[in-house]
């Protein structure tokens, strides 16, 4: 049994097809590059086409791999400003430390947060505490896998108010082609993916959702067809008769062009359909 996935990445696998591929509503421009010096630098930009508001972000990495260590900074357009400081298999193997700070100059607001992980076979625990002047809120997570189940649970605590923020467990099957997810989220929230990878080339997903006290059921199906090597269209429609449809393609190696559309089936003559174009480059 290899090391279990985190909390936040149980039912990945169908999320991704839901998610990746698309980008309604915007268009966006990414730029990878690295220096000789090994500084990993992103910079990127998108433009709402509905509001006309521009966005853009910096981020620059460096790693020190012989002492495990990884510093990241990010700059935005709305003055915020985040470091970030990984240790990892340094104190003990699977372990990893992040200590995580944010600030605004604009209203002088600060914050923190320190990241605890420890993975290994079987096990996949997380620890994370948010500074906060009224009291720190401590997240903790865990997740045990045996024979492909996976078994988690995922809660908050805020200390200021000495009670549960958020409660939630989840059940899931991982085989090699097939993957099956649950969770319920403080008791109210229900949901639950279903992820096949039919062949090479094509890869399905489905998911629900319920909310306790409403009639209101979530239902979505998602597919992704490779084309070849370098192209592949992902779809999807859920039951508000939302269609998304999208067109992935690297043009050359460094290079890939994404062209997306959500269509409103219900309707279809009234317009509102949005359509969103994005460009990775990496040097």
């Amino acid at each position: 049994m290899s090391v279990p996935p985190s909390y936040a990445d149980l039912g990945k696998s169908a999320r991704d097809l839901f998610n990746k591929g698309y980008g309604f509503g915007l268009v966006k421009l990414e730029l990878k590059t690295k220096s000789s010096s090994g500084v990993e630098f992103t910079t990127s930009g998108s433009s709402n086409t509905d509001t006309g508001k521009a966005t853009g972000s910096l981020e620059t990495k460096y790693k020190l791999k012989e002492y495990g260590l990884t510093f990241t900074e990010k700059w935005n357009t709305d003055n915020n400003l985040a470091t970030e400081i990984t240790i990892e298999d340094q104190l003990a193997k699977g372990l990893k430390l992040t200590f995580d700070t944010t600030f605004v100059p604009n209203t002088g607001k600060k914050s923190g947060k320190l990241k605890t992980a420890y993975k290994r076979d079987y096990v996949n625990l997380g620890c994370d505490i948010d500074f906060d002047f009224a009291g720190p809120t401590i997240h903790s997570m865990a997740v045990f896998g045996y024979e492909g189940w996976l078994v988690g649970h995922q809660m908050a605590f805020d200390t200021a108010k000495s009670k549960l923020a958020q409660n939630n467990f989840s059940l899931g099957y991982k085989a090699g082609d097939f993957q099956l997810h649950t969770h319920v989220n403080d008791g109210a929230e229900f949901g639950g993916s279903i992820y096949q990878k039919v062949n090479d080339k094509v890869e399905t997903a489905v998911n629900l959702a319920w909310t306790a006290g409403s009639n209101n059921t979530r239902f979505g199906i998602a597919a992704k067809y490779q084309i070849d090597s370098d192209a592949y269209v992902s779809a999807k429609v859920n039951n508000s008769s939302l269609i998304g449809v999208g067109y992935t393609h690297t043009l050359r190696p460094g290079v890939k062009l994404t062209l997306s559309g959500l269509i409103d089936g219900k309707n279809f003559h009234a317009g509102g359909h949005k359509v969103g174009m994005g460009f990775e480059l990496e040097a």
